[in-house]
C-alpha cells in the first residue's frame, strides 16, 4: 500500500510540475533516488509516463541534460478524477438539446465566484496567480506556476484537470476557464495548451508586469 501511495505521489508530481527529473522527484518527496527509479520504472511500463523530449535537435552523451519525465493521457486519467463517463454523456445529451453554453457559464461561474474570493487584498500580480494556483489546487487541479522568459509573464500550468473528460467532449469549457482566469485576476491571459487538445499540461500565460521599451 506504501509503495503505491509513493506512486500516486510521483505520478501527481509529475502531472503536476513535468516535464520533472528524477533528482527533483527524489528531492520534493522526500524519496530515495533508487526509490524513485522504481516508481519511474513501473510508471513508464504502465504507460502513464514518458520521457519528455524538448524540442529541437540535441546531442546524446556526455554532458547530455538529465532525462525528465511528463505524464501521458493515460497517466492523467488514471489520476482521481470527479466526473464519471455519466456526465459526458450528459454533456452530450446538452449540446443536442442546445442548452450546453448555458449549462458551461453557470458551471464556471460557479469556479469563478470560488477562485475570485480567494484573492488577497492588496497583492502583486505574482501573488494573486500563485492565490489562483492555490485555490485551483483545492479543486481538484494539479496546479504550479512557472516563470516565462524575460520575467514579465508566469504560465499557470494545469497537468491534471478533474473535468478533462468533459473538455474533450465540449472545447467551450477550456475556453470559459480561461474568460474566467482573466476576470478574476483583471489582466488579460492566454492559453497556449491544454490537455483536452492532447498536450501533457494546461498552460496560461498569464503577465506580471508591463514591458518597458527603451526609446532611440
Amino acid at each position: 500500500m506504501a509503495a503505491d501511495t509513493t506512486r500516486d505521489r510521483v505520478l501527481g508530481l509529475i502531472a503536476s510540475a513535468g516535464p520533472i527529473t528524477a533528482a527533483t522527484l527524489a528531492a520534493e518527496l522526500g524519496v530515495t533516488p533508487a526509490g524513485v527509479r522504481r516508481h519511474l520504472t513501473a510508471l513508464a511500463e504502465s504507460g502513464f509516463i514518458t520521457e519528455h523530449e524538448p524540442p529541437g535537435t540535441h546531442v546524446r552523451g556526455r554532458g547530455r541534460p538529465a532525462k525528465s519525465y511528463v505524464a501521458t493521457t493515460d497517466g492523467q486519467n488514471s489520476l482521481t478524477t470527479a466526473y464519471s463517463a455519466v456526465a459526458v454523456d450528459a454533456v452530450s445529451f446538452m449540446r443536442s438539446q442546445g442548452n450546453l453554453d448555458e449549462f458551461v457559464e453557470t458551471k464556471l461561474a460557479q469556479l469563478e465566484a470560488g477562485l475570485r474570493a480567494s484573492m488577497p487584498e492588496g497583492a502583486t500580480m505574482s501573488e494573486r496567480v500563485e492565490a489562483l494556483s492555490r485555490a485551483l489546487a483545492d479543486q481538484g487541479y494539479a496546479t504550479s506556476v512557472r516563470p516565462g522568459p524575460g520575467g514579465y509573464t508566469v504560465q499557470l500550468c494545469q497537468g491534471h484537470c478533474p473535468v478533462q473528460s468533459i473538455a474533450e467532449s465540449a472545447p467551450e469549457w477550456c475556453e470559459a476557464e480561461t474568460r474566467a482566469f482573466s476576470r478574476v485576476l483583471d489582466v488579460h491571459v492566454q492559453r497556449l495548451s491544454t490537455l483536452a487538445g492532447g498536450a501533457h499540461v494546461c498552460t496560461t500565460t498569464i503577465p506580471v508586469s508591463p514591458v518597458t521599451v527603451k526609446e532611440g
